[in-house]
């Protein structure tokens, strides 16, 4: 059981650094959101379900469980009101953005 938490919390933090590196390199806050909600909610939920296989305890796995139904559902509506906040204030877009489906209404 540990052997099997511990590789699925690795694949968790392997994604959660790829999602810091988007976040780091990605031109504005629209992508930067996109690899934040995306690959940074993977690497946490992974991260959960690795430390409720590796308890043992049944309990601990459904609050893990429970915890990642959380995450799962807070982080694309947490994303859309970011980037809806951002649009709002008038945030630009990166300059290489071919399509802007918006236009100029907020």
């Amino acid at each position: 059981m540990m052997a099997a938490g511990s590789i699925v919390m690795v694949i968790g933090a392997a994604f959660s650094c790829i999602a810091s590196l988007g976040i780091l390199r990605f031109p504005d806050i629209y992508t930067r959101l996109h690899a934040a909600s995306k690959a940074g909610a993977l690497g946490v939920g992974l991260i959960l379900v690795g430390a409720g296989i590796a308890s043992g305890d049944g309990w601990v796995f459904v609050r893990c469980l429970v915890g990642l139904a959380f995450v799962l559902l807070v982080s694309p509506v947490s994303a859309h009101l970011l980037a809806r906040a951002a649009r709002k204030a008038d945030t630009p877009i990166a300059s290489n953005t071919s399509i802007d489906h918006f236009g100029d209404s907020p």
